[in-house]
């Protein structure tokens, strides 16, 4: 689960056979934990033993769909493997040295639907912060109210807060989830729309559980900043244009701008938005034109380029809504059109300084 451990322990994933023939498989990195139990189809003498993950998953990979059993001496630690035709064996680790899952005390818990967690991870992950200096814009911020539920996250130049009006938790708390155990999470949960998800959390821990894995995380301790504040209410000027265009031409005319401010100029007049960008150091420079629909007066505005393709490729309707009010203020991107009443998402993009 992790690659930097200090604890070699850590390395390892902890086998537990319990009386009724119940195997739990669990791995850590002290602030994440996840269990995962598992059907075994014969086993006998309970017991625990912490194999090396590494190895383990190694000649896993290599095995086709063959039945595999494993056999622990708990004395020596010493693990054995059959599978097929062969026969391995590997040093395991005493077990007592893992971690124990922390224990769950005075918990709220809400249930929650496996593809609308997965979309709101996609739609927010893309978003948090890498500053050390700052870790509660590393995570997504949870944020209940009493008929919705908002995902929000920020690094500083751009921000995501994807609301939901089918959730409805009827009392208001909030938490930061921690970005990598929801990395982990987006993969392993499928995204199904009858897959229940229960998420359970303290002052200091979150549990998500479904079908037969359950997840621990230390929660990000502090404050979220007061994001309401930075979203501009007033954005009188706004231009729709066809997302899939808009993005295509970012990406080539991105190409021949600045490797270091990604700075891309937007000029938009009447029913017309022309992207430049341009390397004075190479003398490189790209010019496209793109019809849109636009109300307000014209105006030139400069982003990054690498920001705003991550939030075009991240949003999924035709047509974007791309909203201003001057060229030193943040930009609303919103979707055009959307199809689900129960979503409503906001994605903003702080402006560069352009260079003349």
């Amino acid at each position: 689960m992790s690659t930097s451990n200090t604890l070699p322990i850590l390395e390892d994933f902890l086998f537990e056979l319990s009386e009724n023939n119940q195997l739990k498989i669990t791995a850590s990195d002290l602030e994440t934990t996840m269990t995962v139990d598992v059907q075994v189809e014969m086993a006998e003498n309970p017991g625990k033993v912490a194999i090396p993950a590494k190895i383990l998953l190694e000649i896993l990979k290599t095995f086709p769909d063959i039945p595999v059993t494993l056999s622990v001496d708990l004395k020596s630690q010493e693990v054995e493997m059959l599978a097929g035709e062969g026969k391995y064996k590997l040093i395991g680790h005493n077990s007592d040295e893992f971690p124990q899952v922390p224990e769950m005390e005075e918990t709220e818990s809400l249930t929650l639907n496996g593809s609308l967690l997965v979309n709101a991870f996609n739609k927010t992950l893309f978003a948090t912060g890498n500053d050390e200096m700052r870790p509660v814009m590393s995570g997504v911020y949870c944020e209940m109210k009493s008929d919705h539920i908002n995902f929000v996250a920020t690094d500083a130049h751009k921000l995501v807060r994807y609301r939901r009006y089918d959730i409805k938790p009827g009392k208001e708390s909030s938490f930061i989830l921690p970005k990598k155990p929801l990395s982990h999470l987006k993969n392993i949960m499928a995204d199904d729309a009858d897959l229940e998800v229960l998420l359970e959390y303290n002052p200091k821990n979150v549990v998500l559980s479904f079908d037969n894995i359950k997840l621990t995380a230390r929660l990000i301790d502090g404050k979220y900043p007061n994001y309401e504040a930075v979203i501009p209410t007033q954005n009188p000027y706004k231009m729709v244009v066809n997302r899939k265009n808009l993005l295509n031409s970012l990406r080539r005319v991105s190409i021949f701008g600045s490797k270091s401010t990604h700075q891309v100029r937007f000029k938009i007049s009447g029913q017309e938005l022309v992207l430049t960008a341009e390397d004075i150091d190479y003398s490189s420079e790209a010019k496209e034109r793109l019809s849109c629909n636009y109300e307000g007066e014209n105006i030139e505005i400069g982003f990054n380029s690498k920001f705003m393709l991550e939030i075009l490729n991240t949003l999924e309707s035709e047509n974007v809504d791309l909203e201003l009010s001057a060229p030193n203020r943040a930009g609303i991107i919103i979707p055009d059109s959307n199809t689900d009443d129960a979503e409503d998402i906001l994605m903003l993009i702080m402006p560069v300084m352009l260079s003349n």
